[in-house]
């Protein structure tokens, strides 16, 4: 399924992840050192809360994309005319659902001469939530045809159902690929899975999955959907080996929700009902700390594995009706984390 002349060469995905956390760490003692003497320039910033984000995409943490808002609405405070505030602030808007909060800081983006391009790639990832971005995408690849607006391009004609023009894109997009870091292809190749799970086709789902997993091992979603896989072809011991840990390692309560679903099924309760506890805690807390972004997981948790709490009607309401489009945003096409 996968041809030698896909698989663009990349830095190591363990390497990759480790050194993630050692640039966070530096540029995070740098800003609080500059804070004693002079105010940290907004570049830095800007660059600490992107970092921030993939960080939290790829190890499930949601406490991540916490600190990156945090970050981003400090900086807009301080610097609300510079335009990489604005579009730093905007991606962690998206990130956590608040679609037309993000659109607006956009548009202010704009008026601080943002970069048009830039401003069309984000506003397509933010519009796909409400199913309007196609002719931005489209627009971008036209202009250039580099891995970045191909990929983006065929992610979106993937969750719009057209997969046939999607795999031809995903394909040229992995052949285009001309950087070293292996997160943006494990981040193809994972919404390459998620297309085909979404199609029912788990074999190939499993299969891009895989190859997300093999260039970036610590990869939390892809793991995760993977370990759903597992589950849906019989094999639940390994989905539960998949799952434990993730379960342990990330703040984001889908995992210990899968792996409750996944062990209720292979017969072990007691285990079971613990992860099931775990999860419905940290989703009322997320949910009250960011409903847009967790309301429709919450919903869907407590109407199945969570056993139907009377809440979960209410926020799948509340979900459908501030997102009435089922089609997700480009940046997360599950959770936050995924």
């Amino acid at each position: 399924m996968i041809s030698e002349d896909q698989c663009p060469r990349t830095t190591s995905g363990v390497v990759a992840v480790t050194n993630l956390q050692a640039q966070i760490d530096g540029l995070a003692a740098r800003l609080a050192g500059a804070r004693l003497g002079r105010a940290p320039t907004v570049a830095d910033c800007a660059v600490l809360i992107d970092l921030l984000l993939l960080h939290g995409h790829v190890l499930g943490r949601i406490a991540d994309y916490e600190r990156a808002a945090e970050l981003a609405e400090a900086l807009v405070r301080d610097a609300p005319d510079d335009a990489s505030a604005r579009l730093a602030r905007a991606r962690t808007l998206a990130t956590l659902h608040r679609f037309t909060e993000a659109l607006a800081d956009l548009d202010a983006a704009q008026r601080c001469g943002a970069d048009p391009a830039v401003l069309d790639g984000e506003r397509a990832a933010n519009l796909a939530a409400v199913g309007e971005a196609l002719v931005l995408r489209r627009r971008a690849a036209g202009h250039r045809r580099d891995f970045t607006t191909i990929g983006a391009l065929a992610v979106l004609e993937g969750e719009r159902g057209n997969t046939t023009e999607a795999e031809r894109l995903l394909t040229e997009a992995r052949t285009r690929y001309r950087g070293v870091s292996p997160f943006p292809v494990a981040s193809l190749d994972y919404r390459r899975g998620l297309m085909w799970l979404g199609a029912g086709d788990l074999p190939a789902a499993g299969a891009w999955f895989d190859a997300a997993i093999t260039r970036v091992p610590a990869y939390a979603p892809a793991l995760g959907h993977r370990a759903e896989v597992d589950a849906a072809l019989g094999d639940r011991g390994r989905a539960i080996d998949r799952l434990r840990p993730l379960a342990v390692s990330s703040d984001d309560p889908e995992y210990a929700a899968t792996l409750a679903r996944v062990l209720g099924d292979a017969g072990h309760a007691r285990e079971a009902e613990r992860w099931r506890l775990s999860a419905a805690a940290r989703y009322d807390e997320l949910v009250r700390r960011h409903p847009e972004a967790f309301a429709d997981h919450a919903a869907a948790f407590w109407l199945t594995v969570g056993r139907d709490r009377p809440e979960g009607p209410d926020l799948a309401r509340r979900h459908y009706a501030s997102r009435p489009s089922p089609v997700p945003a480009l940046l997360d096409t599950d959770t936050p984390t995924g």
